[in-house]
């Protein structure tokens, strides 16, 4: 019989254990929310990037242009998409 006790011991166990943890998880998941719920209110939005400046008669080269595209790219202006899209602009000279 105690082999049988055991079993059933290690069973309930595993179970409070389970429903235990499930619980923390929501409760976590739940002050996640709530704590990133005001703090999404409170911040300004994201600002929508400028399109690259065209060139004024000229006088920016191509590689100027380039640059300042890697730099909105890697301040975070610029997604990796919206600069493939730009920098295929200024190099096709529409």
């Amino acid at each position: 019989m105690s082999l049988l006790r055991t079993a059933a011991r290690a069973s309930v166990a595993t179970r409070v254990i389970g429903s235990t943890h499930r619980r923390q998880q929501q409760r976590w998941a739940a002050q996640d929310t709530a704590a990133a719920a005001p703090a999404a209110a409170a911040a300004p939005p994201e600002p929508v990037a400028p399109p690259a400046p065209a060139p004024a008669g000229g006088s920016t080269s191509v590689l100027d242009q380039l640059a300042q595209l890697g730099q909105l790219r890697d301040a975070g202006v610029l997604t990796e998409t919206e600069f493939e899209a730009q920098k295929q602009r200024v190099l096709s000279g529409a």
